[in-house]
């Protein structure tokens, strides 16, 4: 939230020598009860402006805004506009930055207005994005068909490849423009391949040192973060959120976020400004609760994940189960599971014995686990990526990496896991 003169200091991270934990920073980082009539949590700001105490501060506030000068010393952007700036979105944005020490995090009205508002702002005609594959749905379409309209050409490599299959990319991208960014989704929606980050970070210093660019790493940490995975230590410019999943964690609300470095997230606030995709402040209010759960709530479904997985690894109608933590040591995706990865997660997919007919017959039989699409909430749920999440990716490229009619993905939830398992035993048995 704006600091105003004589607030007390939200922003403190440490308690004399002791520096304190995002969970415990989550109930009242960035946010000081006094300056709202003494109230406890945040109030919402329903308001489409804000008005100043001058005409000076008006001047002065825009100038700001809209980079005509840098801000001064201590100096804080005040309140103009909710499409700039509003408080609920400030002490959220602020929050969101703690989790993984980020300069800055912004928040927007969806992943996907998060995803396409940072590619605008670093893609231009002639440049070339290299992304990872197996991608969500929209981001795969977003690349594959918008994108190319404005002229931006993109070349793909595999997840759970990463090394050799990242630098053959990065030389074809070469050959056909600047490239501008590398974008991955790492664990991968559907399959959890996982993309080394350290290999990306590499590859664009190699890349800097032999074109004089070096491209923005951009990666979406939706499945893991932000407890789990932190990109940002690895070398990442800028993550990427669907809050929408386990950060909002309740099903309720659709929004998204960037986290990253000071002077990159300038450049896509600017963009978010004019194209008007940041999140509303109902919204806004909505994950600073979830805030205060999100550790709690990713534990619970963690540990209820590894149960279910278990007992699917050993059903005589399951196939493949693509869950992390049954990497070996010999599998090439440990080491960078080790390197990158604190747990799991509690999204992941495996596949049924039998194909569209078999997949349809055991998602049609659950009574528990819900049948829907998105992931990360309180509740399980189940989809077909083939035919439901990925159903505008080629059935072609699909099939390439290992996403078929028979994979269904399952979301696990914060519900008992005897239950759960119970009704997989039971969905499972029509087959």
């Amino acid at each position: 939230m704006t600091k105003d003169t004589g607030a007390k200091d939200t922003h403190a991270t440490k308690l004399g020598n002791h520096t304190l934990s995002p969970e415990t920073q989550m109930m009242g980082y960035g946010y000081d009860p006094m300056l709202s009539e003494g109230s406890l949590k945040p109030p919402i700001f329903m308001t489409s402006t804000f008005v100043f105490k001058t005409a000076n501060d008006g001047k002065e506030f825009f100038e700001v805004a809209y980079g005509k000068r840098e801000k001064r010393q201590d100096e804080e952007l005040g309140l103009i506009y909710s499409r700039i700036n509003n408080p609920n979105l400030e002490v959220l944005e602020d929050r969101l930055a703690l989790w993984e020490k980020a300069d800055k995090a912004l928040v927007f009205a969806s992943g996907m207005a998060a995803i396409s508002t940072c590619l605008l702002s670093h893609l231009r005609p002639g440049d070339v994005i290299i992304y990872s594959a197996p991608i969500y749905g929209g981001t795969e379409y977003l690349i594959r068909n918008i994108l190319p309209e404005y002229g931006v050409k993109s070349v793909e490599f595999e997840a759970g490849g990463t090394g050799p299959t990242l630098a053959a990319a990065i030389e074809k991208a070469k050959k056909l423009g600047r490239v501008a960014v590398i974008y991955a989704e790492t664990p991968a929606n559907p399959t959890n391949d996982l993309v080394d980050l350290v290999a990306c970070k590499t590859e664009a210093d190699a890349l800097e040192k032999d074109t004089g660019n070096k491209p923005l790493i951009i990666i979406d940490n939706t499945y893991l973060g932000p407890i789990w995975q932190h990109p940002l230590e690895h070398g990442a410019d800028i993550v990427i959120y669907s809050l929408t999943k386990y950060i909002g964690g309740h099903s309720d609300l659709v929004a998204g976020a960037a986290v990253g470095k000071g002077d990159i997230m300038a450049g896509v606030a600017g963009f978010r400004t004019i194209l008007g995709t940041m999140c509303d402040p109902h919204t806004g209010w909505l994950i600073l609760r979830s805030l205060e759960t999100l550790k709690l709530r990713m534990t619970a479904a963690g540990d209820n994940a590894e149960k279910i997985a278990t007992y699917l690894r050993d059903h005589p109608k399951v196939g493949k189960v693509n869950y992390l933590g049954f990497l070996g040591e010999n599998d090439p995706a440990y080491h960078i599971y080790k390197q990158q990865c604190k747990a799991p997660g509690a999204t992941f997919s495996f596949t049924v014995e039998g194909g569209e007919k078999e997949a349809f017959a055991v998602l049609d039989a659950l009574k528990i686990i819900k049948l829907a699409v998105s992931l990360g909430g309180t509740e399980s749920l189940m989809e077909s990526p083939y035919f439901m999440t990925h159903a505008d990716v080629p059935d072609d490229v699909k099939e390439r990496l290992g996403v078929t009619p028979a994979m269904l993905r399952i979301s696990v939830g914060v519900e008992n896991a005897d239950d759960l398992i119970a009704d997989l035993e039971q969905a499972l048995s029509v087959i």
